[in-house]
Formats: structure tokens, sequence, C-alpha cells
């Protein structure tokens, strides 16, 4: 009796083999650990990489769902423990590992987001000291850019009234930790820009983990900072560790309390400043009017002034004596001038048509006032004007005789 043979198609059969580790509940849920090789992101947002050990290499996709969440960016070379399931992609027949979670083996994913962030914004020269701004001297608004719940806040506005309360204060709450603060710290630095809200800009929070701080480690935030035109102070609250915004920022403050500190300077140190500068002033004053005092003394006691004296009195007495003189010249002159004015006064007057007219002469003239000097001017019932000493005559000519 012949066996039958049974035969499949190779889809039937990877579709078999994936049905058989599907249904493997050891498979379902599986940490792998191994080196990364052959990582590539897709546009799509899908992470392909192969996971490997001395003897042996494993396929394996991240899809874009479960990567959104990294807080690193996975590196060929990189150890690492990878949570997943195992299945079979049926169209090649090859079984591979569908990462949902993706750590490294030994350092933690934070810190290796750190690092990475760190020596890329390091590299496109954001944290250069050339970039760096200066803190105004006398800043008139300060803006907090804080959670306005807790002890942060409450320190900065302390600090900043205690030491100068002449600046107004301007807060922007925000969160400080959890998924949405990056965007929310970026945006308020952005408003504040937009706005020219401040002089100067406290951005920060009190202490916590690394994980509470991570906020302040987001490339968002840091280019935030970097792209303000308001010199910013960073306040996160820890003294030994720094977070990528300290780096970015124009100055670091190991806590919110000490960057109050810097924002502003001390009201009562300028008054004290003042008052030293007022007394060194006054001393100086007092100084150089004593030696002025002294110099006009010495100069008012010297024989030059003294000579002076006698000779500007001898010149006051000749002053006086040219002065009578010159009035005598000037006397003299309008008296000759009087007596020539009269002589040719007398002159004019023996001139005088009126002089003419007082001997019996008269002077006759036209209707249209022209002076009649003959007989063919006039015809007879012409108007004639007779001028006299005392007087005119209105005159008709009854007859003209040559």
């Amino acid at each position: 009796m012949s066996q039958e043979i049974l035969t499949v198609t190779v889809s039937q059969l990877n579709h078999y083999v994936k049905r058989v580790m599907d249904n493997n509940s050891y498979l379902k849920n599986i940490w792998i650990q191994g080196e990364i090789s052959n990582c590539k992101q897709h546009y799509s947002g899908h992470i392909y990489l192969s996971l490997k050990d001395d003897s042996s290499v494993l396929r394996a996709v991240m899809f874009r769902s479960a990567a959104s969440s990294l807080r690193f960016q996975p590196e060929n070379g990189m150890k690492v423990l990878a949570r997943g399931r195992i299945s079979v992609y049926e169209r090649d027949g090859q079984y591979q590992l569908y990462i949902e979670e993706l750590q490294p083996d030994g350092i933690g994913a934070l810190h290796i987001a750190y690092e990475q962030l760190k020596a890329k914004l390091s590299e496109e020269g954001l944290f250069d000291q050339q970039y760096k701004k200066p803190l105004p001297e006398y800043p008139a608004v300060v803006g907090v850019v804080t959670a306005l719940t807790g002890a942060a806040v409450r320190d900065i506005i302390h600090v900043l009234g205690r030491r100068y309360p002449k600046a107004a204060i301007r807060i922007y709450p925000v969160l400080v930790q959890g998924d949405q603060a990056a965007g929310q710290i970026a945006d308020a630095i952005a408003f504040f820009n937009r706005h020219c809200l401040a002089d100067v800009l406290i951005v920060g929070r009190g202490g916590g983990s690394m994980e509470d701080l991570w906020a302040f480690n987001e490339e968002i935030v840091a280019r935030a900072i970097f792209a303000s035109d308001i010199p910013i102070i960073s306040a996160v609250g820890h003294e030994t560790d720094f977070t990528i915004a300290d780096f970015v920022s124009d100055r670091r403050a190991p806590t919110p309390s000490a960057a109050a500190e810097i924002a502003v300077p001390s009201a009562a140190e300028i008054l004290e400043r003042l008052t030293l500068l007022q007394g060194a002033l006054i001393s100086c004053v007092r100084q150089s009017l004593e030696k002025k005092e002294r110099s006009f003394e010495r100069l008012a006691s010297s024989s030059a002034l003294l000579h002076f004296s006698e000779s500007f009195k001898d010149f006051q007495m000749r002053l006086i004596e040219a002065e009578k003189n010159l009035t005598q010249a000037l006397e003299n002159v309008l008296q000759q001038k009087r007596e020539k004015a009269a002589i040719l006064t007398e002159k004019l007057d023996a001139l005088s048509p009126l002089k003419v007219l007082a001997r019996g002469y008269a002077v006759a003239t036209g209707a249209d006032h022209v002076p009649i000097v003959s007989a063919k001017q006039v015809s007879p019932g012409d108007a004639v004007n007779l001028r006299l000493q005392d007087g005119t005559l209105d005159c008709f000519v009854k007859g003209v005789h040559q």
C-alpha cells in the first residue's frame, strides 16, 4: 500500500507557521537582549533594524506608534533590551521581532537621549559663548516662566521684591513636567519675545529627578531659548547637574532663588554705593573750593594785583579827564554848527520868493498850476491865480497886451 504524499503551497506553510507562532504565549511578550545593527529609520516613522549577538542575527521592526515614545535615537552598535512579539512576515517567510518597547542595556534611555541631544546642539553651536547675551544692569520688567504653584515662583517673587522692588514681575504659568511641559515652556518664551514683555527672563522650576526635570532637556525648549532676543537665565533647581537648557541659556543659576539674585541688582547696595559716591563728590568739591580760595587769597595779596589796582585808579582818572575834554570839544563843534546854520538861514530867507512878494510882486499861475512867465501863455477869458504875500486871488483875463 503506497503512502499518500501531503503537499502544501509556500503561502499555506508561511501562514501555518505564523499562526503557530502567534498562538504561542511565550512568543507574544518576550524580552530579547542584543546589539543593534543595520538600523534604518523610514520616512514614515517606522524603524527597521537587526539584533545580533556573537553567533546569531534577528530581524526586527518598530512601528511609528511605538517609536514615537522613544527618549533616545537607536544607533548601530548600541546594546539594548527589546520587548515585543515574535511573528512571521508571510510574504518573505521570515520571522522577526515586532518591538513594542526598547531600552538601552546598562545606561538609561534618558541619559542616552541627553547625551545625544547635547552633542547635536553643541555641534550646531547653540552652546557657543559668542551667542550669550549680556543681562541688563537695571531691568524694568522681569519675566518668569515656571509653574504657578510650588516653591520656585514664591522664592523668585520674594527675592526680586527684597532686592529690587522697582522691577515689575510678569509670570507666564506653565507645566514644568510631563509630556506637555516642553511645548508650554517653548510657547511662553516665544510669547514674551513676540510682545516684548520683559527685559530679562527666568525660566525654570524646583529640583527633582531626571525624569521630573526632563522638559528642560527637550530640543524644543533649547531652540526656543536660543532664538530668544530677551536674555534668559535658566533656573532649574539642581546644584550639580546641568540640563540642556543650562547650556543654551545666557546665564545659568543653580536654583530659582539664585536666578532672581542674578537677574536684578540689590537696591540696598545701590543706595550704599550712591551714598559713598555722594560723600566722595562733596569731599572733592570742598577740596576744590578750598584750593581756589587759597589761590584767590594769594592773588589778592600779591604786589602785582596791588600795583594793578593803583594803575587802574590812575587810568580811571585819565578816563574821566578825557571824557571832560571830549564833552567840551563836542560842545564847541555844536556851537560852530549853530552859528553857521543861522547865517545860512538868513541867506536863504533873503532869497525866498516870499520876500519878493512882500515888496509888491505877485506870482501868476494857470488853471494847471503852472507858473505864467509870458503873456503868450494866456488868452482873454482864461482863469489865472495870483499868489500874493499874504494870500491868493482867483482872476479872469480881460485882455492880453503884448
